[in-house]
């Protein structure tokens, strides 16, 4: 049988094997030219449908505290991503997305006294090299104010995992996950309003299940796993797994679009993978010494 902490592994592993999907969904089912309109969609009825199941509202401190968190994990993040991801070739995007591991190991040694390990720091630094393997193009061009949001967008849902560590809410996960989708959604409500207009006044049967999926599946199942693996796994260990959304977008980009896929880049995808089996790997504690029992000798004994 699996161990615990295995299960969890692998159950918090579909959270990025889902949003791996992404970029698929967006360019083959979506319409083009609206990232905006699509992070709206993905965060705000899937908030609303969570918070319609479990019937709890935020209490007390959680009311700032889910905007907090909500803005760091979604309604930001979701921004400047997607400006990243218009100003910036996808795999010099991606690259820069991948230093979110190494951000969040020591923010949680800064914030929540993690231990930070050279392991650890290791493996986040051969994720970036793999990752860059297996997306990055030599001809790729930068962008001073993309990579500035792709960093931005790191950083920003860096502290967002960490917190939500530190922050540890009383009421049931998929409340708190809702609250976080529902506070992101309204951040993004205005901002999608202000850069792309009013949304289309037509879709495509292809267009709403590309919303559809982007909702329920993008965000109510993944969020609701991804912050069950924050809880229990911790930041650093929960986001070293990010780094297997763009392998599986590159080996969805060869089974259905009809990529090719290089030398280098399959090199790059053992690389990730090996990242991340050391990244999860736990020290053993230290055996107990034997006890040396300890002869006292008798006395009066005749």
């Amino acid at each position: 049988m699996l161990s615990n902490r295995l299960t969890l592994i692998l159950v918090t592993a579909i959270t990025p094997l889902i949003w791996g999907t992404t970029y698929l969904v967006t360019t083959e089912l979506l319409p083009p030219n609206r990232p905006l309109l699509a992070a709206v969609i993905r965060a705000l009825p899937a908030g609303l449908l969570l918070v319609a199941i479990t019937r709890t509202l935020p209490r007390g401190s959680w009311w700032w505290r889910s905007l907090v968190l909500g803005t760091l994990n979604i309604g930001a993040f979701f921004a400047l991503l997607f400006v990243g991801a218009y100003r910036l070739p996808g795999g010099v995007a991606a690259t820069i997305g991948a230093i979110q591991p190494l951000l969040v190991a020591f923010l949680a040694a800064g914030l929540l006294k993690e231990r930070l390990s050279t392991r650890k720091v290791l493996a986040a630094v051969a994720g970036v090299f793999g990752v860059s393997l297996l997306v990055l193009r030599a001809d790729a061009r930068l962008d001073l104010w993309g990579v500035l949001a792709a960093l931005g967008g790191a950083i920003v849902m860096g502290f967002g995992i960490v917190l939500s560590k530190r922050w540890t809410s009383p009421a049931p996960l998929l409340a708190t996950t809702g609250w976080q989708l529902v506070a992101g959604g309204l951040v993004l409500l205005p901002i999608a309003y202000l850069v792309e207009g009013a949304p289309p006044a037509t879709l495509t049967l292809a267009n709403v299940a590309g919303y559809a999926y982007l909702t329920l599946i993008g965000s109510a199942v993944a969020y609701a796993l991804w912050f069950r693996g924050l809880r229990s796994l911790g930041p650093t260990d929960a986001t070293f797994l990010g780094l297997l959304s763009p392998v599986v977008a590159t080996l969805l980009g060869w089974l259905v679009l009809g990529q090719t896929l290089s030398t280098a880049q399959l090199l790059g995808g053992l690389i990730v993978l090996a990242a991340l089996v050391t990244a999860q790997l736990r020290r053993r504690p230290p055996a107990p010494k034997p006890t040396v029992p300890v002869l006292v000798p008798a006395i009066g004994r005749s």
